[in-house]
């Protein structure tokens, strides 16, 4: 099929606006999929998006479509995800087409996802169709959602295609847009072959499949490859489509969205966003890539059973191919053992990453505490950065430390006003200004310190606003504050698994809770054993785990009060001389439920 017939588009949205229900009826009306292997979600093909609801990677289809001008077209599809944790995800797909459907929740109307993702288009040159989802729901409010298109998005409100996944409305309308507004194919007549690598996966029978956007040229098996960041050359196996499942082809050409096999079975070896060429001809220039992502949270992932080190690593591995966003380094911990520094995008994608470890790839892992990169300015001027407590240094060397900070957009409704200034005000946040967005909505624009927002706020944003409010955010920037590093001892010795950099002010509430908590979940041991939260040389927090007593004084039957004395005296004596010498047990489900309840 000619190159000005086929159509490169994505879907983007705010999370839950029903854009994998549009997808699957897209893939039903043009037939790609047939009815009897339908499912709900089609393109969720993780048990995880299944369960959660939610999209986690982005999914690539080519389906074929008669227009009503009589012309078959060739639609590729990319289905993105709408959490603030997977927007690199996005930022991909979109690289890597022409044109997006920007999908509104009727019900819900313009999201704070909504707006990052349509500016992220815009940024991108890319033509946006706006369609109104879900007009079939009784809370229906199309006349607010074409308002806010206007003042919010910029767009005019004829341009909006009402639709309904669920039902079918306006899926043939939707298709008329794609082929009548989004452009063909840019570069197309580019001299040499150029194609974009925008997202990769390893087979262990067939090693590296490259997802790839072909802007010039063609590529088929035989062909001889090269990577251009690092001049690697490979022999290509087979290319092929997906219809949504991988289908051999014998080319791919310009403006296709397919897939390369090669003789590439390194990991390491394929780049996200490098540019795929042909070894002949090499191009001249790459393809304006992706900006390199810079992980917001890091945490450290370590095995359950050190035997397993090696399979955490390839698993890691794996996934870092798969998900571009997601880096990890090597370290040790003396509680722990060996295990990988990790960093993330946020929470959600963290929670992601270790469940997959755990599902794909059968390990079973401890994570410790997460936490942010501080930069720390030490006497004589020297900058440190520093992403895990352990690595602070001295705190007679500091002269300040300052913390990462990022800039929200917090969409809430009216009446939520007084509860989301009082958590904001308790996270050490201030609020610039606040945008009226319509009679019910406003929008708080707040900078907050990350590592604040890191555990609950999104939980509890939700619960106070009853699941309407919604939040998008950048990051800002460094700000000095008044940190410290606390310490968890147990029995004197510090676990550098539990030591965490907190606010002053906060430290003793939180060294508190986490005394009791472990206080709570290690065992009784043979001695009284004490639990501290110390700042430097202070202690803030205490607690003490419940020492096992045997009753020895069961034997003795009357008798006079000494005698009773005496054995417990001696058995004082005993726990005494056992503190000095004796190890503290804590299991390895300890770590896991002090960090999960944080």
């Amino acid at each position: 099929m000619p190159a000005r017939n086929t159509r490169n588009f994505c879907i983007i949205a705010h999370v839950d606006h029903g854009k994998t229900t549009l997808s699957d009826r897209l893939l039903e009306y043009t037939n790609t999929v047939a009815m009897r292997v339908m499912t709900e979600q089609h393109l969720d093909s993780m048990d995880l998006e299944r369960e959660r609801g939610i999209t986690i990677k982005s999914h690539p289809v080519t389906m074929t479509y008669r227009a009503k001008d009589g012309k078959d077209y060739k639609l590729n599809l990319m289905d993105t995800p709408g959490h603030v944790d997977f927007s690199y995800e996005v930022s991909r797909s979109l690289a890597a087409c022409e044109g997006a459907l920007l999908l509104i929740d009727a019900a819900q109307g313009v999201e704070a996802q909504t707006v990052a993702n349509a500016h992220l288009a815009f940024g991108q040159k890319l033509k946006v169709i706006p369609v109104i989802n879900k007009i079939d729901l009784p809370s229906a409010n199309l006349e607010l959602c074409t308002r806010q298109l206007e003042d919010i998005l910029t767009i005019p409100a004829e341009e909006a295609i009402l639709a309904s996944g669920k039902s079918g409305i306006g899926i043939t309308d939707i298709l008329e847009a794609v082929v009548a507004r989004i452009p063909p194919p840019r570069w197309t007549e580019y001299p040499q072959t150029r194609a974009l690598v925008f997202d990769s996966l390893y087979d262990s029978y067939r090693g590296v499949i490259s997802y790839v956007r072909m802007f010039s040229g063609t590529i088929k098996a035989g062909d001889m490859m090269m990577l251009m960041s690092t001049n690697q050359k490979a022999e290509v196996k087979e290319v092929g489509v997906f219809m949504p499942k991988m289908v051999k082809i014998a080319s791919l050409g310009p403006g296709d969205v397919g897939y390369i096999v090669s003789t590439i079975k390194n990991t390491a070896d394929v780049k996200t966003g490098d540019t795929v060429t042909l070894a002949i001809r090499p191009a001249s220039e790459m393809l304006p890539g992706y900006k390199e992502v810079r992980p917001l949270v890091f945490c450290g992932l370590y095995p359950l059973e050190s035997d397993d080190y090696e399979k955490l690593k390839a698993a890691l591995g794996r996934l870092r191919l798969n998900d571009a966003a997601f880096v990890y380094a090597s370290e040790s911990s003396l509680a722990l053992g060996f295990g990988f520094r990790c960093g993330f995008l946020g929470l959600l994608h963290m929670e992601i990453i270790q469940e997959r470890i755990r599902r794909e790839h059968d390990v079973e892992i401890i994570s410790t505490y997460p936490s942010v990169i501080y930069k720390i300015v030490k006497h004589g001027g020297e900058l440190l950065e520093v992403d895990n407590p352990v690595n602070m240094p001295d705190p007679g060397t500091i002269l300040e430390i300052q913390e990462p900070t990022i800039r929200a957009s917090i969409i809430i409704p009216n009446d939520s006003m007084g509860d989301i200034l009082a958590i904001i005000m308790e996270k050490r946040g201030n609020v610039d200004h606040t945008d009226t967005l319509d009679a019910n909505r406003v929008m708080l624009h707040a900078v907050l310190p990350l590592n604040e927002i890191l555990v609950d706020f999104n939980d509890r944003l939700k619960s106070v606003t009853h699941g309407y409010g919604s939040m998008d955010y950048e990051l800002g920037d460094y700000v000095a504050s008044d940190l410290v590093k606390m310490d968890i001892m147990i029995n004197g010795d510090p676990v550098d698994a539990f030591a965490c950099i907190v606010h002053r002010e906060k430290a003793e509430g939180k060294g508190r809770q986490l005394c009791e908590k472990l206080a709570e979940i290690i065992p009784p041991q043979m001695f009284r054993v004490a639990i501290q939260a110390a700042i430097g040389g202070k202690i803030i927090a205490r607690d003490n785990v419940k020492e096992m007593r045997k009753d020895v004084t069961a034997k003795c039957y009357g008798g006079d009060i000494s005698r009773k004395r005496k054995l417990l005296d001696k058995q004082k004596e005993g726990k005494k001389k056992m503190k000095q010498i004796g190890k503290v047990s804590i299991p390895p489900d300890a770590f896991i439920k002090v960090l999960q309840n944080g």
